[in-house]
């Protein structure tokens, strides 16, 4: 598709997907990798934890289909629509998931979602998984602006989010949907200096 704008993308088309996905180092020891066939157990079992499954409507519902997720995130690197890490510490063992979606190279926005599995949580392992995401995202791939929207309801990923110091933007009013109905959702957004 030809871009008929005046000023030129942000990210050049294929400065990703031309690469492997990277492995990247956070804080505390933890390290976001693509995710390996042997996590599918681990991934399935994490929407099965209540807290996962209140704010993910999107769920996997055996491993055969975590399979099928995992090699759809492959293709999201590869065409540059997204990438979908695992938040591991340097055992090896699954913390939690991060993701940037949506990536769009014209404007260079992407947005980042994250879950944290019961037994990591209360360790700065979202909050460290997405510091470590929004600075190689800003610095190192490019990208302008990471957005994150979450229910109004989820006080823990707001949490989050302010702590990397993702500034707070607005209510989408009623802009998720969620088993329990309608939530209204907050937007934040992490914008690199110029």
């Amino acid at each position: 598709m030809t871009r008929d704008v005046s000023t030129p993308l942000t990210l050049a088309p294929g400065s990703l997907g031309g690469s492997r996905q990277p492995v990247i180092r956070a804080a505390g020891g933890l390290v976001l990798r693509p995710w390996e066939r042997a996590d599918a157990p681990v991934f399935l079992a994490a929407y099965e934890d209540p807290e996962i499954w209140h704010w993910h409507t999107r769920r996997p519902s055996t491993e055969e289909q975590v399979l099928e997720w995992f090699d759809a995130y492959a293709r999201d690197w590869q065409r540059e629509s997204g990438g979908h890490w695992a938040v591991t510490g340097d055992d090896g063992e699954v913390r939690g998931r991060i993701a940037l979606r949506d990536m769009e190279f014209g404007d260079g926005i992407a947005e980042a979602a994250y879950w944290v599995l019961p037994a990591a949580r209360g360790a700065g392992v979202a909050s460290g998984a997405l510091a470590a995401l929004s600075a190689w995202a800003l610095e190192e791939a490019g990208f302008w602006r990471i957005e994150l929207d979450h229910s109004t309801r989820n006080h823990a990923s707001c949490a989050v989010a302010t702590k990397c110091g993702f500034a707070p933007e607005g209510v989408k009013r009623g802009a998720g949907l969620h088993d329990d109905g309608r939530h209204d959702m907050h937007l934040h957004a992490l914008v690199r200096d110029r």
